[in-house]
């Protein structure tokens, strides 16, 4: 049985999750499987599974402490830097990067790298948060360096030599909440979360939810996966894209 960890069970990591899919599934429902996955910044493999119904999912990480507990989990994981990819030219179907780039020096640079290893006509599912100006304490102990807006993120990727497919905003239906509340925080006041992950115990930086909120929160998720499946949404907390390879 798959060790569950705390984010298996946070309506954020599921809403994420079910936002994902409902842009990706249409896109690779032609494909001849499995594919060959890359789940780029894997950490404990919460992804992976989920990733696995779609082929052959290989995960990495730089942190020692999470891939210790990916490899409980059996996932298959080496221990990596995005920006220098241990994989040969086209390797991969496709390439997962999800809540990655955002951390990276050279965002540029990563998704470049990626690029590299997809092949011609591979696709790329990422994801970021969204707007800088939502920046709180929580993105400066997650060592974030910034928050994208969708336009950010599209002219990145078509930079790296990607065509959209798909983008939209994510946490969208929550938005008109989640937006005061992160702007009153502001960016220097300190929230009692985890650690952030280390080379030691793995831990994850997560938004307490009471099991209430989280039943609710986790719902609402549910229904705003069903709206991306068909729309691509205004404004949110986050941006989903999946973008293809292009010779």
């Amino acid at each position: 049985m798959l060790r569950l960890l705390p984010e298996d069970r946070h309506w954020w990591f599921a809403s994420r999750t079910r936002a994902l899919q409902a842009l990706l599934e249409p896109l690779i429902a032609d494909r001849a499987g499995p594919l060959r996955i890359l789940d780029v910044g894997c950490g404990a493999g919460n992804m992976a599974h989920h990733l696995a119904q779609y082929g052959d999912v290989v995960g990495f990480d730089p942190h020692r402490g999470a891939l210790a507990v990916a490899h409980e989990r059996r996932c298959t994981v080496v221990q990596a830097d995005a920006a220098a990819l241990p994989f040969p030219d086209q390797l991969f179907d496709l390439v997962a990067a999800l809540d990655v780039i955002e951390h990276c020096d050279d965002d540029f640079g990563v998704l470049c790298e990626i690029q590299r290893v997809l092949q011609v006509g591979g696709l790329l599912a990422v994801t970021v948060p969204a707007f800088e100006w939502l920046w709180t304490y929580n993105d400066t102990v997650n060592q974030h360096r910034r928050r994208y807006t969708s336009e950010q993120l599209r002219t990145r990727l078509e930079e790296a030599g990607f065509a959209i497919r798909r983008l939209s905003y994510n946490n969208c239906l929550i938005f008109p909440l989640a937006a005061p509340m992160l702007l009153a925080r502001g960016r220097g006041v300190r929230r009692p979360l985890s650690a952030p992950v280390t080379d030691g115990a793995y831990q994850v930086e997560m938004e307490p939810a009471s099991p209430p909120v989280n039943i609710a929160l986790d719902y609402v998720g549910r229904l705003e996966a069903a709206v991306i499946r068909r729309f691509d949404l205004p404004v949110g907390t986050g941006i989903l894209a999946v973008a293809e390879r292009l010779a």
